[in-house]
């Protein structure tokens, strides 16, 4: 296995506090937070060696057989479980075999559930086969279950495509078996979402069609659907189109139309809007509708006073007063798009398409930020990977709001300080 310096520093800083009073057997710089701080730069600056993989994995390991409190025994599986992710075929390091024992009877739910995982990475057989009966266990909590799911879709489980047509039954298990399709390969599971589509709600199907979205043999059935009027065009996001034209080429954009009629006429565009938009109208705007136009259609990529998905930037601190820069923004939201928030497109060797704005990346795996969740990808699963110089902001965004809801959500916008909700 190649090095994991991230594993190091994950550990180092997530343990910093916790291992305070405590003496595990790790270099002796990481039982102190200033020297840890200090070895993280040293590390970032590349004026360390690396430690190897299952050198850093013994290490914690050695450090959880003495912990003596699960306040640390949690943080260090914490930080085992985050350095290790999205990794498979992981070999167990020394000692894990009889610690991982001891961890999974513990009775601090946490602590047991963290060692189970870990062991589903390690290869643990009967960790895998608890995180399955667990999975089809309707008694056991949502959350358990997801986590259950999650597991078994990063070590690719085969059991997966059998379980996931009946999860998608499950109300509390629906979004996340719809984005376990695009982790995994099913023969037929364009069919058995696209069976889903009609009864789910409208979160549900943009989320079935940006699974679909995610590899080309589900894209092909997406398409049929669209041409027969299955799915509705307006029911796929711009961004997601983008995706499905540069993947299936003309016979989609000859469905869908030209992406690039979305860019014409911005100035007449926003001419229009500022004649809306006048300061009089938008003081007569009703602020808390106007924020549920917001949360219904920006808050799945943008942060507003702390809450938020992390895609796009954070309006916490922009020029929210500004009409134009307010117009700009939705109506060309490409014309001046950061590196940070490009669109990022990786096609992973079994075929898996991932597009998102990079939220970290080392020198071995990428975290891509996509609508609704957080894909970790190992650059050795990468057979391409693109930058397109759009934004995953749709350009027609105002285009598809009544004129209302516009002057609402600009109400909001200018708020200075979260809202209130009515009494």
């Amino acid at each position: 296995m190649k090095p994991l310096i991230l594993t190091v520093i994950v550990v180092f800083f997530a343990t910093s506090t916790a291992l305070q009073s405590q003496e595990p057997s790790f270099p002796k710089a990481a039982s102190d937070r200033d020297e840890a701080a200090a070895l993280f730069q040293r590390l970032r600056n590349g004026q360390l060696e690396p430690l190897n993989a299952n050198q850093s994995l013994d290490l914690v390991t050695s450090a959880l057989a003495k912990a003596d409190s699960d306040e640390t025994r949690a943080a260090l599986l914490r930080g085992m479980k985050s350095g290790l992710e999205g990794q498979r075929n992981v070999d167990a390091p020394e000692g894990w075999s009889e610690i991982s024992r001891k961890l999974s009877q513990n009775p601090n739910r946490d602590i047991s559930d963290l060692a189970r995982e870990l062991g589903q990475i390690f290869g643990d057989e009967a960790a895998t086969q608890l995180a399955l009966k667990r999975l089809q266990d309707r008694s056991v909590p949502g959350p358990e279950r997801r986590a259950a799911l999650r597991s078994l879709v990063a070590q690719q489980n085969p059991e997966l495509s059998r379980i996931l047509p009946e999860l998608l039954t499950h109300p509390a298990m629906q979004l996340d078996a719809i984005r376990a399709y695009a982790g995994i390969r099913v023969d037929q599971g364009a069919h058995q979402l696209l069976t889903a589509y009609p009864d789910l709600e409208p979160s549900l199907q943009r989320a079935i069609v940006e699974t679909l979205a995610s590899r080309r043999e589900y894209a092909e059935k997406l398409l049929a659907a669209l041409r027969e009027g299955q799915i509705n065009q307006k029911a796929i996001p711009t961004y997601t189109a983008r995706s499905l034209g540069e993947m299936l080429g003309q016979p989609f954009t000859d469905v869908y139309g030209d992406m690039n009629d979305l860019s014409s006429d911005k100035e007449q565009l926003i001419a229009k809007y500022k004649t809306l938009l006048t300061n009089e109208a938008v003081l007569k705007g009703d602020i808390h509708a106007g924020k549920a136009v917001y949360d219904r259609t920006c808050s799945a990529c943008h942060i507003l006073y702390g809450k938020g998905g992390k895609i796009g930037p954070d309006l916490t601190g922009s020029n929210r007063a500004d009409l134009d820069y307010i117009l700009l923004n939705m109506l060309d939201p490409s014309g001046d798009i950061p590196e940070a928030y490009q669109l990022v497109t990786v096609t992973k060797n079994d075929g898996q398409i991932i597009a998102g704005t990079v939220s970290d990346e080392d020198d071995q795996r990428l975290v891509l930020n996509s609508i609704g969740l957080q894909n970790t990808v190992l650059k050795s699963d990468i057979k391409e990977r693109t930058t397109s110089p759009y934004s995953m902001m749709p350009e027609g965004l105002l285009l598809t709001l009544p004129d209302k809801d516009v002057i609402d959500l600009v109400r909001y916008l200018r708020t200075t300080e979260p809202v209130t909700p009515k009494p």
